[in-house]
């Protein structure tokens, strides 16, 4: 076996490959330090451009907030900065995961009905028990978003031979008209949930605060490290099931494994700060384009990816039409959209 797994055993190695995997480790640290820059500048944009000393002032005391600007870095931009890192490292991996696992390029978190099932628990908790503390949302998200994903593999699983990449594509989008029709219908009947759902829904690190963090953190943890064990089972099952199969691998552990891994960041990320599109599409396909097919580079890398995008895109929309801003969301939809049309008419970008 290759240094990259049965991912690259298809054919013989070239130089390209060869200095691929060469560049390898400098990417990954130049994406740490990409990383590190983005979350200074975080630390310093908002409606109003704060001095480099007034910042580094306020962060020599842990949490001092006796000036207005220790208040706003602390209260404000550190809880929103530390969100983008680590739900956009989640969905940068949940995305990976979920391509890798359905075998489909165009696959991101929000087919397994993961965005559909925490509308509908935000929705449902709303409706019948009139509660009004966002930490209450997210767990009712959270709850929303594992039900809706277990139930499409469960479905899909229906038959004998556990589920396959398209039985789980077409069970997550029934699955995912069917609580969209559900949400609908219940805020069509009541305005606070839809008031609730349209906060929520918009996709946002700002307004949130360490405590979110704090609740979805553990789930978070369990999540990345399934996903990092992963990917040598990942190798194999890119060569198909049989073959994975006669290797050892036990595709159907493997599976649930995966979607286990894949409902903890997609879910925890999505009730922490809502449904982010385009993220989980977006970030693998640029990953592999920097480490090749090995899902062993592929994971971490996807989590540095995905952090670092959603960063980013906190800043432009905090600058764009400040003293406003754009939710995350929205600029990563302007983004998304376009690199969307792109995969699909490149054939070479959608090749797994």
């Amino acid at each position: 076996m290759t240094e990259s797994g049965c991912a690259d055993a298809s054919g013989p190695d070239t130089s390209g490959v060869t200095r691929l995997r060469s560049l390898r480790g400098p990417l990954m640290l130049l994406m740490s330090v990409g990383l590190c820059l983005a979350v200074l500048l975080s630390l310093h944009v908002g409606a109003r451009i704060t001095a480099a000393a007034d910042v580094w002032e306020s962060l020599r005391v842990w949490g001092g907030t006796d000036t207005e600007t220790g208040i706003i870095v602390w209260e404000q931009r550190i809880p929103r900065t530390a969100l983008a890192v680590v739900t956009g490292a989640a969905l940068g991996v949940a995305g990976a995961l979920i391509q890798g696992h359905t075998r489909n390029p165009l696959a991101d978190p929000g087919i397994l009905g993961v965005s559909a099932g925490a509308a509908l628990g935000i929705v449902l908790t709303v409706y019948l028990f009139r509660v009004g503390d966002i930490h209450v949302y997210m767990w009712a998200a959270l709850i929303g978003a594992a039900l809706g994903s277990a139930i499409v593999f469960t479905v899909s699983a229906i038959g004998g031979g556990g589920a396959n990449p398209l039985s789980l594509i077409l069970a997550g989008a029934a699955l995912t008209a069917f609580f969209g029709s559900v949400t609908t219908a219940i805020i069509l009947m009541d305005e606070a949930s839809m008031d609730k759902l349209r906060f929520w829904n918009a996709g946002s690190v700002s307004g949130r605060d360490l405590g979110i963090l704090s609740a979805v953190a553990p789930l978070l943890i369990v999540g990345f490290l399934i996903a990092l064990a992963s990917g040598p089972t990942l190798n194999l099952l890119t060569v198909g099931t049989e073959v994975a199969t006669g290797l050892g691998v036990n595709v159907v552990r493997a599976r649930l494994l995966g979607f286990a891994a894949i409902t903890l960041l997609a879910g925890g990320a999505t009730a922490a700060v809502g449904p982010i599109g385009f993220l989980g599409l977006m970030v693998p396909h640029v990953v592999r384009a920097m480490t090749g097919p090995d899902y062993r580079w592929i994971v971490p890398a996807s989590a540095l990816t995905g952090s670092l995008v959603l960063v980013v895109a906190d800043i432009v929309g905090r600058t764009l039409v400040r003293p406003g801003e754009l939710q995350v969301g929205i600029v990563l939809a302007l983004i998304g959209a376009p690199f969307f049309i792109a995969l699909v008419r490149r054939k070479r970008l959608v090749t797994l």
